[in-house]
């Protein structure tokens, strides 16, 4: 099933302090890519990527700093009080935001189908998640 296809809900997240909330529209069955890049790796970042328009921060908009590195063209926003990166704007959906999928809160996820991604061959790979962010 194509997630266009799918059942949009109202999912909500933040970070563990709860300064930063936020919410997402995606199928209940989240579509997953867990990454190997130098950063994702460290953090065991598990990417669900929305179009922007299905993605909007609800509380803490006054807690995130942002860090950039290498192209500094993500933007990887992360709460001031706990230093959690619950989402991002990834270089390889400029249009479209990663929510860590372990920031989402449990009750309106039926199931979690996830896929590695070869984020350490990034420039080879990163075509194939751009579909992600398209409405």
């Amino acid at each position: 099933m194509k997630d266009d296809d799918a059942t949009l809900l109202t999912h909500t997240g933040g970070c563990h302090c709860g300064a930063v909330r936020w919410e997402i529209e995606a199928p209940a069955v989240l579509k997953t890519h867990t990454c190997n890049c130098s950063i994702c790796n460290l953090t065991h970042y598990q990417h669900l990527i929305v179009p922007k328009h299905r993605f909007r921060v609800v509380k803490g908009d006054d807690h995130l700093n942002l860090y950039t590195f290498g192209s500094g063209i993500a933007q990887h926003y992360f709460c001031k009080t706990c230093g959690v990166k619950s989402f991002y704007i990834p270089r390889s959906n400029p249009n479209g935001v990663s929510v860590h999928a372990r920031c989402i809160d449990p009750a309106t996820v039926q199931a979690v189908e996830d896929e590695p991604f070869d984020g350490q061959n990034w420039e080879k790979n990163a075509g194939s998640l751009a579909h992600l962010s398209e409405t």
